[in-house]
Parts: C-alpha cells; sequence; structure tokens
C-alpha cells in the first residue's frame, strides 16, 4: 500500500519535473561558440521556475533513493517468509530412457 502511493507520488514528481525544464526558457548563446553568461545568468538571480526544479530535482532524487532501499528491504524480508516450491520427485520408470538389450 505505502510503496504503490510512493511510486505514485514518484511519478508525479517526474512528470512534473520535465514539464517544468521543458518550459523554461533556454539562457544560452544561440551560436557555438562561448557564452557571456555570469555564474547565475544575466539576470543575477534564480525565477520561481529554477527554484521549483531545483526542488522537484532533489525530491526526485530522494525519492529514486528512498523508493530502492524500500524495494530492497523488501524483497530481503520476503525472501525468507515465502514458501519454497516443492516439485514432484520424477518417476524412475518414465525418466531414465529404456535400451532393448
Amino acid at each position: 500500500m505505502l510503496y504503490g502511493l510512493l511510486i505514485t507520488g514518484y511519478i508525479f514528481i517526474c512528470i512534473l519535473l520535465v514539464f517544468l525544464i521543458l518550459i523554461q526558457k533556454g539562457k544560452g548563446s544561440t551560436g557555438f561558440g562561448g557564452s557571456s553568461q555570469m555564474l547565475f545568468g544575466g539576470s543575477g538571480g534564480q525565477d520561481v521556475f529554477q527554484k521549483t526544479t531545483w526542488v522537484l530535482g532533489a525530491l526526485f532524487m530522494i525519492g529514486s533513493l528512498s523508493l530502492s532501499i524500500l524495494k530492497t528491504r523488501q524483497s530481503q524480508s520476503l525472501r525468507y517468509t515465502t514458501m519454497p516450491i516443492h516439485r514432484a520427485a520424477p518417476n524412475p520408470e518414465t525418466s531414465a530412457p529404456s535400451y532393448p538389450n
């Protein structure tokens, strides 16, 4: 139940992060040469879209790490609690080929 809820939230964060990245305008120059940007761009700071992208990027990394840890612990705990599958022993009469003497 919890894992499904976390996966749903993680997918929502991924879609929102992709949308925010695609909606932002580029700061780079159109030429192939080096751009004359400062460290934080020409405007000097970050707007709301960039700050939201940073927050969603952090949530994306934290979410992927926590989901992988949760799934690993879940698979390790189920490894020892599941019932092993018992296969029927093969019938010795039908398993060995009979050769004429």
